[in-house]
């Protein structure tokens, strides 16, 4: 039941101003480039600490970048700040990985997606004064060191992959931004000062303890002499500006940044700047993405307030849309095959509004809704935008929601406070922290500045299993025995030892997959240490260790499966029509699979139109996909982290369900050898054809709380299914549905198929296209041509 609030709607009713748009033409103008400057500085950092221990290593390289990085003010800007000597740049972290750097160089201005262009000179720089320090010492090579063979092999099989920190930072987590905000970094470097008169120099095993918290103290005083840095060039630009209004910008600029982040801020501009110092910093820190500033309505709301009186609706507008544009001014570099799973520049950046505070009332207020109108104003992919949604959640808002859902941008996304809060209890968070969840990324639950949740720690692929499982354990495209020997299935009596060699599988695969995590969250915790981060997470200055030491009070590690839909459906075909009907027999079906269904097109659209799919609430299927999923969740819930704490499972793929159909063979569903799995917990594209209703019935299904890592539905509506405030209520209507029924979170993509064929054929007509992709929003023309085939293919829903 919705409730209204005394939240005045036409605060979001500011549209952009003449500033915003000017800098976001400016931005869409901006071709991204590699920029070297950090890899320099950071290389010359460590060879003049050789031999120090590694969190003063790792916070004397902070400050050198700091202190030594370009830094500038464009034109307009009222909040500054920036990440390269170039806007819209990515930087190179060469202390995670660099050997692909190396590899792909000359190839970052040709790829199929997410181009970056690169001058000689950077590359100069990189080959002669960056790379030969590295070898042999990147987080990537320690952690290879450290994993079993099986483990590697697997991973080349494509059983799972778990590249995103294997060869990058972490990130994935929320700071505790508005204690910055509230007290300045200056009671944090207090709070260092104070918990070093606890530990004993005398004792050696504290000394690790002592050495980082010096280092951050260092971190700290670093970030507060850049901020000085940007107020002594605004003072600079200042100087030299005649128009009066600008100059007095820039002088009030300069004013801010001389007092935060050091001290508390009082003003709303304050405080967004604040903010926007630290994010900012923790990315040059470490080049991990899903770093999300999650429940900004609730922390900067007491700023918003106190400046009402003497801050207008469109000049705070303003300031919440220009920090709109410097989120998508962030960037970073991938390598190929990551690229492929994270296409369109993405950077997982999530905020979220709505949902219940600590107490459990709503806490809706006029920052949630202006917080939409950003989105709505900006019509970029930058940050990921998400709603939390209770019983009690406003009609205002949910109408707000649905409003920027029609416009096309495949924002926000929805998430149910009814599933995920008691998700995020069974794993041990107290009632309190469980209210005050944000999502990291693409829909990962956790409480800001309290977690190192370790999310997104792989993608493990749930078809490839259904493939292995056919193959008694055979890779046929690596020619490798990868997996146990589980049975010969064309001499298999009945489906239930199907399933038991498919669980045996999944059982060996995910072991191999935690192991190998586990390998790569040591290296992180011996080889990476962040004190910056590390200081802004509880209780890590309490307890003298750093975020991947262990230091924070909740500590996860979540990967997640991908082709939910292909193995539930795969099994499902295999049980209906080779066991209960027997109109075709398992060897049969095996040698079809195995031709990769040539000449056999008859039996393709059998196994497509004879089997049940999930997606259409027919237990049947369902309950086979909830089964599969089961198996997957169960094996990863026995595992824990070095970290001391517990594995838990997820269900989604971002955009890996592409590359990973590209290396599974022919399934059971009717799916052809390399194209692409179904999408999150989502129907496999064309199968669910019994309406939006009817899919989120089946996605119910999935037991959600298990899931406390995050599952991902995506739906796609024509625009013509949302017309109007019945299609608005249409919308909510089916989202209650989905929440009412256990689901986890879904998000929509408003568009019609022919705008995505038109996109494909003239990009250089759709460049400010932004669509979906998966837990993210990119721009369509961005894409690998894969991606947004997938995308396209999607079933268009209406009511």
């Amino acid at each position: 039941m919705s409730i209204q609030v005394k939240v005045n709607p036409a605060v979001a009713s500011q549209g952009p101003t003449e500033r915003v748009e000017k800098i976001k033409a400016r931005f869409l103008a901006t071709t991204p480039e590699i920029c070297a400057e950090r890899a320099k500085l950071i290389t010359e950092s460590y060879k003049e600490t050789e031999g120090q221990p590694m969190s003063i290593r790792r916070a004397k390289a902070l400050e050198k970048i700091l202190l030594e990085m370009s830094v500038y003010i464009d034109d307009d800007e009222l909040i500054v700040g920036n990440q390269c000597s170039m806007p819209r740049s990515a930087p190179i972290y060469p202390e995670f990985s660099c050997e692909w750097v190396e590899d792909e160089l000359d190839r970052l201005a040709k790829r199929s997606a997410d181009v970056f262009l690169i001058s000689e000179d950077v590359k100069k720089t990189l080959r002669e004064d960056v790379f030969p320090y590295w070898k042999g010492k990147t987080n990537h090579e320690i952690a290879t060191a450290l994993m079993k063979q099986e483990a590697i092999d697997a991973g080349n099989a494509v059983v799972y992959t778990v590249g995103n920190y294997y060869f990058n930072g972490v990130g994935h987590i929320s700071a505790n931004y508005g204690k910055v905000m509230n007290q300045g970094l200056n009671s944090v470097i207090a709070k260092a000062e104070a918990a070093k008169e606890k530990f004993d120099f005398a004792d050696a095993h504290q000394m690790k303890s002592l050495h980082f918290l010096e280092s951050t103290i260092i971190a700290n005083k670093a970030v507060i002499a850049f901020a000085n840095r940007f107020a002594d060039e605004a003072e600079s630009l200042a100087a030299a500006e005649k128009n009066a209004a600008r100059k007095a910008e820039l002088l009030e600029i300069a004013r801010i940044c001389r007092k935060v982040p050091a001290e508390p801020a009082e003003t709303f501009q304050e405080a967004v700047q604040a903010f926007w110092f630290i994010h900012l910093v923790i990315q040059i820190e470490s080049n991990g993405h899903s770093i999300s500033p999650m429940r900004f309505d609730q922390y900067c709301y007491p700023f918003y307030a106190a400046s009402k009186n003497s801050l207008s609706d469109e000049k705070a507008q303003e300031m919440l849309d220009l920090l709109w544009l410097k989120f998508n001014g962030l960037n970073k570099v991938r390598d190929e095959n990551s690229t492929m799973a994270f296409a369109g520049y993405p950077m997982f950046m999530n905020i979220i509004v709505g949902g219940v505070d600590r107490e459990g009332k709503d806490a809706t207020n006029e920052l949630s809704l202006m917080l939409l109108q950003c989105a709505a104003n900006t019509k970029l992919y930058a940050p990921s935008l998400s709603i939390r949604v209770h019983e009690g959640t406003p009609d205002v808002l949910y109408m707000k929601a649905a409003e920027v859902s029609r416009m096309g941008l495949g924002v926000p996304a929805y998430f149910n406070d009814r599933t995920i809060i008691p998700a995020l209890l069974s794993r041990g968070l107290t009632l309190e922290d469980a209210r005050d969840y944000g999502i990291i990324g693409c829909v990962e639950p956790q409480v800001g500045g309290k977690t190192e949740g370790w999310h997104d720690a792989a993608f493990f692929n749930m078809a490839k299993v259904v493939e292995l499982t056919l193959n008694n354990g055979y890779d046929k495209r690596t020619e490798m025995q990868v997996g146990p020997k589980t049975g010969d299935v064309t001499e298999m009596k009945s489906f239930d030892d199907v399933m038991a060699a498919y669980a045996k599988q999944m059982e060996y695969f995910v072991g191999l997959m935690c192991h190998a995590d586990n390998m790569v969250d040591l290296a992180h915790g011996q080889n990476v240490p962040l004190p910056f981060l590390s200081s802004l997470v509880e209780d890590c200055i309490g307890r003298g260790k750093s975020l991947q030491e262990g230091g924070a009070i909740y500590n996860f590690s979540g990967p997640q499966g991908v082709g939910v839909a292909n193995a539930g459906d795969s099994l499902t075909a295999i049980k209906k029509l080779c066991f209960d009907d027997k109109v075709i027999s398992l060897p049969e079906l095996k040698e079809v699979l195995d031709k990769d269904f040539a000449g056999a097109e008859e039996i393709r659209q059998m196994v497509i139109n004879r089997a049940p799919k999930y997606g259409n609430d027919d237990d049947y299927a369902d309950e086979i996909a909830v089964e599969s999923a089961n198996i997957y969740c169960a094996e990863v819930n026995k595992y824990r982290n070095p970290r001391g704490g517990q594995f838990q499972p997820g269900l989604y793929p971002a955009s890996a369900n592409v590359p990973f159909g590209g290396v599974v063979e022919a399934t059971p569903d009717g799916r052809k050898k390399g194209t692409p799995l179904a999408d999150g917990v989502s129907p496999i594209g064309g199968a669910d054809i019994s309406g939006p209703t009817a899919t989120v019935n089946s996605v119910a299904k999935l037991d959600h709380e298990v899931t406390s890592n995050g599952t991902l539905l995506n739906q796609k509506f024509h625009p013509n299914a949302v017309k109007g405030e019945e299609g608005l209520r249409n919308l909510i209507a089916v989202t209650e549905t989905y929440f009412k029924n256990g689901g986890f979170h879904v998000q929509y993509n408003v568009i019609d198929r022919n705008t995505l064929l038109d996109a494909q054929k003239k990009p250089e007509d759709f460049k400010g296209l932004v669509v979906r992709v998966a837990g993210y929003s990119a721009f369509f023309t961005a894409l690998d041509k894969s991606l947004q085939d997938d995308i396209i293919s999607r079933t268009e829903q209406v009511f």
